[in-house]
């Protein structure tokens, strides 16, 4: 029986992997922070324009033009939760993520409410302008959880 063997060449890759070097996991971390912080106000102007684009839809006259605007509507929503993401606003994520629920629990027989679209965009806006700590963020926020309970509560 024959063996064959070959020395395997290692990658450079896998050198550089096991080599000693580059940034510290602190240096790494906060080189992370600044590029995140240097990211948000381009964050806020997304948010921004998503919400303008929230506040802009009309209540629809024929269920074609409903189910476009629930697509905007859910669309507008989602970049909200997208452009928040990362910077830790998770009382405006959470509120568009109230949104999504309500508009993902449509069906022909419980159609959209599109009373509540105008409250979403004004209380995102609302939190935008709220300072951090304030204790209407919170308010805010669960006054818009208990409105979709009902309303989800009220289609199971």
């Amino acid at each position: 029986m024959t063996v064959i063997t070959h020395n395997r060449r290692r990658s450079r890759l896998s050198k550089i992997i096991d080599e000693a070097g580059g940034f510290s996991v602190g240096t790494a971390l906060a080189n992370a922070k600044a590029n995140l912080d240097a990211l948000q106000p381009r964050c806020a102007a997304e948010v921004a324009d998503r919400v303008a684009e929230l506040a802009a839809i009309v209540p629809p006259e024929t269920p074609e033009q409903a189910t476009a605007a629930l697509g905007v509507a859910y669309r507008a929503a989602n970049g909200v939760i997208d452009s928040v993401g990362p910077f830790g606003m998770d009382d405006i994520r959470a509120v568009a993520l109230g949104l999504c629920d309500l508009i993902d629990a449509v069906t022909p027989e419980r159609p959209f409410d599109w009373r509540v679209l105008p409250v979403y965009a004004q209380s995102l806006q609302l939190l935008l302008a709220l300072p951090d700590d304030a204790d209407a963020r919170r308010m805010v926020r669960e006054s818009l959880d208990k409105m979709v309970d009902r309303k989800l509560g009220s289609a199971a």
